[in-house]
């Protein structure tokens, strides 16, 4: 009772009536809207079209007259070519649409596999930097090889003026014990010891 006093007010807006309609899966709808607009888009379908419509012409046109169901102007072709062209277009937008939709997800995904690459990308390069420079700080197998190498070829030296050194030595003691005059001064001597001293240290 108070419901239907309350329903005849005329200071409360009336309650819409909800108009209940058929649903439909969309994306059943989708694909199947698409799976037409493919099949639309064939060579298969224009043959067929073609072959349907030049059957129609000589049936109506060639036939007696009683058995013609679409005598000459072809009004119910018109109709019937009119109707799919009126479905044709909604559903071909639609697949339309729905491959954009996929298309703008795989963009946004490829966007976001970009930006992930070049992050990588970028914490690698200062990766390889850092290690760089740490390097650059390290001694290195080469070299320490051609250090020692150096270094192997700087004592081969010494120890060749060296022996050189003690034989002149050895030669000039071997003069003056036996009383024959020396034949090269004592300056050089002295001064390519100094050299060969200064070399060594």
């Amino acid at each position: 009772m108070s419901d239907q006093r309350r329903g005849d007010r005329l200071d409360q807006p009336r309650a819409p009536r909800s108009l209940h309609l058929p649903r439909v899966d969309a994306e059943t709808f989708g694909r199947w809207a698409e799976g037409i607009a493919r099949g639309m888009g064939t060579a298969n379908f224009l043959v067929y079209m073609t072959l349907i419509l030049v059957a129609w012409f000589l049936w109506n046109t060639l036939a007696p007259a009683d058995l013609r169901f679409d005598p000459y102007t072809f009004t119910f072709l018109t109709l019937i070519l009119s109707l799919q062209a009126s479905y044709a277009a909604p559903l071909i937008l639609l697949a339309q649409n729905r491959q954009a939709d996929r298309d703008r997800i795989a963009l946004d995904e490829d966007r976001r596999r970009a930006t992930l690459q070049k992050a990588d990308t970028e914490y690698l390069a200062r990766e390889i930097a850092a290690l760089r420079i740490a390097m650059g700080d390290v001694a290195t197998r080469d070299f320490l090889r051609s250090e020692l190498t150096r270094l192997g070829e700087e004592l081969d030296e010494a120890a060749e003026r060296r022996r050189k050194l003690e034989r002149r030595q050895q030669e000039r003691a071997g003069r003056r014990a036996g009383g024959e005059p020396l034949d090269e001064p004592r300056d050089e001597l002295d001064s390519d010891y100094a050299r060969d001293g200064r070399r060594d240290a």
